[in-house]
């Protein structure tokens, strides 16, 4: 192919999170090598109650070489180790799911097999002992450790956040459209997108348009038609009402998921507030009785008024299509109970910044393979959120009645029956969680019937001291870390 001095044209629907993480990547990245705009109203609101999120946004600041205490200052943000799951199992029951891998594991066997045949020897207590992340986080302590030693990643505010992003990427020569979309005109011969017309007036010109409008996909499903793939037979909740409220005691350093008669409930600590909300399912209560059901267990003076949000959890047939890629609310939407949605709007960038179209052209073959790795992570990031509600104990209620009796899809019950019966857990490919399939299994009281026979080449004396060197060097660590609050004080 020969060379040419084409600059391409990257041209971003919409603002709000998954548009400046988008405009930030493209910039800071790809420098001079593309064309960036982003149209946006300030008219229009952004959902914005997305506020936890996991790991991988560490890695994602530094590929855009972010500051980590500008980043901290500038959002309100805390440290965050894990999830602590509330009535999940049954009433008044809690597991902490944490960022970290518990226990050692060896070639053969993961460390749940040496920790089972430990109960059944009785030398095995809590397996949430045996992880770092978990006992600094209900130890509320946190430091940055040598070579990643504590996984974490953050609470914050989501406004805050994209305003934060917005400036990185305009320093990088971004150039920002503040209007409305009125239309969007296809070229016939292709059914590409040619342009974005206005409410101003302005044509605006592109090689390749990124969806980030939300729920309503303006570019990629109500121009482009792509189709909707509905997955609400599997995950019923279909609403969420959010709060903010003001602090009333230092942050923890984990999100709070307190499940209720039809839902759950999030609580997520910042420096300055907390962020609020129930998720629930419609058709067991109603709007104003999921309002006030919120604002009856907040604590703290109330910021704002109560907002509802509908949606319908399950993703769009492709995210990319022809020359469109839709990412966050565009693309498709999972409920946020493992605080995923920022993952898969950075996933969605850095798989295309991997397959960028050489001089602005599109490869059929790069689409296909995008959709295939984005189909991969979404489906297996939906098994693992279906799993919390699929192996609860809860019978109290007409939700988890319906949650313990529905189908679930075969790729998890496959899973769910090969732990329950081996105890073995599998990592496919590059699928985002790993041990914490284990942690929740457990967690909410799944037991393997047995364990790999490899653990019985160990003496009793040797399995008790290796579970004993484990938990002693992690109770060694969690002791000199300072509180979470202590060390947070540094970035403010």
């Amino acid at each position: 192919m020969a060379k040419t001095d084409k600059i391409p044209r990257i041209v971003i629907a919409g603002g709000g999170t998954a548009g400046w993480m988008a405009a930030a990547a493209f910039t800071r990245v790809l420098g001079k090598k593309v064309d960036v705009t982003l149209i946006e109203s300030s008219q229009i609101g952004t959902v914005g109650v997305g506020e936890a999120t996991i790991p991988t946004l560490v890695f994602f600041h530094k590929l855009l070489k972010v500051s980590e205490q500008e980043f901290m200052r500038a959002t309100n943000a805390t440290f965050k180790l894990g999830i602590n799951f509330e009535n999940w199992k049954q009433r008044d029951h809690s597991y902490l799911h944490a960022f970290g891998v518990t226990g050692k594991d060896c070639w053969a066997a993961g460390f749940q097999h040496f920790w089972l045949r430990g109960l059944q020897e009785g030398l095995s207590t809590d397996f949430g002992d045996y992880c770092l992340e978990r006992q600094a986080a209900e130890a509320h302590r946190f430091a940055h450790l040598p070579n990643n030693g504590l996984n974490y990643a953050y609470h914050i505010d989501a406004a805050s956040y994209a305003k934060f992003l917005r400036k990185l990427a305009e320093k990088e020569g971004l150039r920002r459209i503040d209007a409305k979309i009125n239309s969007v005109r296809l070229r016939p011969e292709d059914g590409h997108i040619e342009q974005l017309i206005l409410d101003d007036g302005q044509h605006i010109d592109g090689d390749m348009f990124i969806d980030c409008t939300g729920f309503q996909g303006l570019l990629i499903e109500k121009a482009m038609h792509t189709g909707y793939e509905d997955w609400s037979h599997w995950l019923p909740c279909d609403s969420a009402v959010a709060v903010q409220t003001e602090a009333t005691q230092e942050p923890l350093p984990y999100t709070r998921c307190i499940a209720h008669d039809a839902g759950w409930q999030w609580r997520i600590p910042l420096q300055h507030r907390v962020g609020n909300g129930m998720v629930f399912c419609s058709q067991y209560v109603s709007d104003d009785a999921m309002k006030q059901t919120l604002l009856n267990k907040v604590e703290g003076k109330v910021l704002n008024d109560p907002k509802v949000i509908h949606f319908r959890t399950g993703r769009r047939r492709k995210q990319w299509n022809r020359n469109c890629l839709a990412l966050g609310l565009a693309s498709g939407f999972l409920e946020p109970l493992e605080s995923t949605s920022i993952h898969l709007i950075q996933q969605g960038i850095v798989r295309f910044l991997r397959m960028f179209p050489v001089n602005g052209d599109i490869i059929e073959q790069d689409v296909v393979e995008y959709n295939r790795q984005a189909d991969f992570d979404i489906e297996h990031i939906r098994d693992f959120i279906i799993l919390h509600y699929h192996v609860t104990e809860r019978t109290d209620t007409p939700f988890w009645r319906h949650c313990r009796q529905m189908d679930v899809p075969d790729s998890l019950r496959h899973r769910i029956d090969l732990f329950t019966e081996t105890g073995r857990v599998f990592r496919e490919g590059s699928e985002l969680f790993d041990d914490s399939w284990q942690q929740v299994m457990i967690g909410q009281g799944l037991m393997p019937k047995r364990y790999h026979p490899l653990v019985d080449t160990m003496s009793k004396a040797e399995l008790e001291t290796l579970l004993n060197q484990i938990k002693q060097q992690i109770e060694r660590t969690v002791d000199k870390l300072p509180g979470h609050q202590q060390y947070l004080n540094r970035f403010l």
